[in-house]
């Protein structure tokens, strides 16, 4: 998809160029440390932010990320809540074209989807993470039960792998009760807000950066202030946030966090560090992750609005997959995560073992490989991505191409 640009007027004789443009969208959770959580990545006030496996704050930029082995993840303060029945925030792994790391890098786009039960809805973004297998123009949202993809650093952080498919996650709104407790409130906001809507297609455009996400991320462009205000009503030109949206995001718990991100949609990101002592340690895997904190007047607490409708089928959830790019695991790159949270105490990881152990075995083995895959699933495949070999399409659909990584399940 090819993107185009937009000049937007400012009060001098400058005018600022806003990506815009139509998009995909695929998600993932894998708890790895973000990209964008590494010095020197763009022209910001601080890279992304990150926690350790109990979900603390981490101020060393060269912490390790959970999925090289070391002690950085995702902050589970990066899962997306809802702002209002239309609107959203939260934060993706991005890949724009025309663009790099340098020119998105902790930017925040506006997207506005075009299908799935999601249509019409708005969800303001953080990039914190990129990806050079993404396709054009393409947005992967974090969410928990979103999948690990090719890299799962939540088997280390929490001890247990979390339920649901490698590739597109969980099937039902039922499967978030075996996650930890810091990340049933994302899991939730997938079925809830987002009505469980598959890779919906999107239009976006860049906007400045929410306070209540850059509060979560620690991360602001230092050219952010050049482009258009949220305006809150599906549009990004206005010049103030509506008071809806205002009133609703500032309740939302202030809290900072970080992540490595490697596609849950069977996305793999291949990261090369922007700086030469960078490139002596190679590239990074990338994650982010976020708590999905709703309106609510405590910061420390969080009120969970969860529709009664569980429109999750296995037939919405999609195993997707990307076929993975060569990716090097950086030992000692440069990562940072200072994170403030609002939310007391962490996400222990002997704790959620516990949980997920009564609970996820029968979800396992529930994602595991089948000869056929049903309408809007993952088809065909490389057989490193697929144990049991490629996979065809149930009676009544047919298996669309649609890149030379992914191809999905359609209706006759």
């Amino acid at each position: 998809m090819r993107s185009s640009t937009l000049y937007f007027a400012l009060a001098g004789p400058i005018a600022v160029r806003a990506a815009s443009g139509t998009g995909q969208s695929t998600r993932y959770w894998d708890c790895c440390k973000p990209s964008c959580a590494w010095n020197d990545k763009a022209a910001v006030s601080a890279p992304a932010l990150t926690c350790d496996a109990n979900d603390n704050p981490i101020s060393d930029a060269n912490a390790v990320s959970g999925c090289d082995g070391g002690t950085s993840y995702t902050c589970s303060n990066y899962s997306p809540w809802a702002v209002s029945d239309t609107v959203a925030y939260g934060f993706a792994a991005t890949a724009l074209d025309g663009g790099s790391e340098s020119t998105w890098c902790c930017a925040c786009y506006a997207l506005t989807f075009t299908s799935g039960s999601v249509k019409g809805k708005t969800m303001v973004v953080q990039s914190t993470n990129t990806g050079s297998d993404l396709g054009s123009n393409h947005f992967d949202l974090l969410m928990p039960g979103g999948g690990v993809g090719i890299f799962d650093g939540c088997t280390s952080e929490f001890g247990t792998a979390l339920a649901g498919a490698q590739y597109g996650g969980i099937s039902s709104q039922s499967q978030c009760d075996s996650f930890p407790e810091i990340l049933q409130d994302g899991c939730n906001w997938r079925f809830d807000w987002f009505g469980n809507s598959d890779n919906p297609g999107l239009t976006f455009e860049q906007v400045q950066c929410p306070t209540e996400i850059t509060d979560i991320s620690g991360c602001i462009r230092d050219d952010d202030g050049d482009y258009p205000v949220f305006s809150g009503a599906g549009s990004s030109s206005g010049s103030s946030t509506s008071s809806a949206v205002a009133a609703a995001s500032s309740a939302k718990t202030s809290s900072t966090s970080s992540s490595i991100k490697a596609s849950s949609t069977a996305i793999v990101k291949s990261e090369v560090p922007s700086s030469s002592s960078e490139a002596e340690a190679v590239g990074e895997t990338k994650a982010s992750s976020a708590q999905w904190s709703k309106t609510t007047v405590a910061q420390t607490t969080k009120t969970t609005a969860q529709a009664e409708s569980h429109a999750a089928q296995e037939t919405e959830a999609s195993i997707q997959t990307e076929a993975p790019a060569t990716q090097t695991k950086a030992a000692t790159t440069k990562k940072t995560k200072a994170k403030t949270r609002s939310k007391a105490g962490g996400c222990s990881a002997k704790s959620y073992t516990a949980t997920l152990a009564a609970a996820g075995t029968a979800v396992s083995a529930a994602s595991a490989s089948t000869s056929t895959v049903a309408i809007y699933q993952q088809c065909n495949g490389a057989s490193d991505l697929f144990p049991n070999g490629a996979l065809a399409c149930a009676e009544g659909s047919t298996c669309v191409y649609s890149n030379d990584w992914y191809s999905q399940c359609q209706p006759n």
